[in-house]
């Protein structure tokens, strides 16, 4: 069950990178919290199995805030080879 508290922490967190990130218009509203909430089940349930009790800070940490900072890089990841596929498309018709 705790396993809920980390999952809706990266997702609330996901929306707020998803609002302080530029380029919301190159991207969908749900990518960053999506992709946060997503890699943080993975964290959870990996460090889970390794051994890692709940009562570990780095159980917490690792789950919640960096998944949050992986979605991150992968959405500005993301908006930079948007505008760069913008930019080139736009060349080639001479816009």
């Amino acid at each position: 069950m705790f396993i809920l508290l980390a999952l809706i922490g990266a997702c609330a967190l996901g929306i707020a990178a998803h609002y302080v990130i530029g380029g919301r218009e190159l991207r969908g509203v749900a990518l960053t919290p999506a992709m946060a909430t997503a890699l943080a089940a993975i964290v959870y349930t990996g460090l889970q199995w390794l051994g890692v009790g709940e009562d570990s800070i780095w159980l917490w940490l690792a789950s919640v805030i960096g998944s949050v900072l992986i979605a991150a890089v992968v959405t500005v990841a993301i908006v930079a080879s948007r505008r760069r596929s913008d930019a080139t498309a736009k060349a080639a018709l001479g816009i």
